[in-house]
């Protein structure tokens, strides 16, 4: 289990424990955490989890593979540097302490 944190565009925190094997993104989803609408329900088809992984996370995170690079073209406002999507990323203890901000808006 992992502790993720949350933080909405405007600013507020959700600090959650998300059980691994799970995404970032089922964390959110099964927590209520508003900014991550999961359209697809995690099968890599929409844009709708994107966030941005605190600089400090970015390297020790694993690479994004070539279909989550395709679909962060349809997010908003990606950073190249920063930009996941929350359905890629599984949960293990090594995550503990992840922190992901929210895009102003989710297309």
């Amino acid at each position: 289990m992992a502790k993720i944190i949350y933080v909405e565009f405007g600013g507020k925190e959700h600090v959650v424990n998300v059980a691994n094997g799970l995404t970032v993104m089922e964390g959110a989803r099964d927590n209520g955490i508003p900014g991550i609408e999961a359209d697809c329900g995690g099968a890599c088809a929409c844009s709708t989890c994107h966030v941005y992984i605190d600089p400090a996370w970015v390297d020790r995170l694993p690479a994004k593979d070539a279909m989550e690079e395709d679909m962060l073209d349809f997010a908003w406002n990606p950073n190249p540097a920063t930009s996941r999507l929350t359905c890629q990323i599984k949960v293990t203890d090594a995550l503990d302490g992840l922190r992901v901000q929210m895009p102003e808006k989710q297309i």
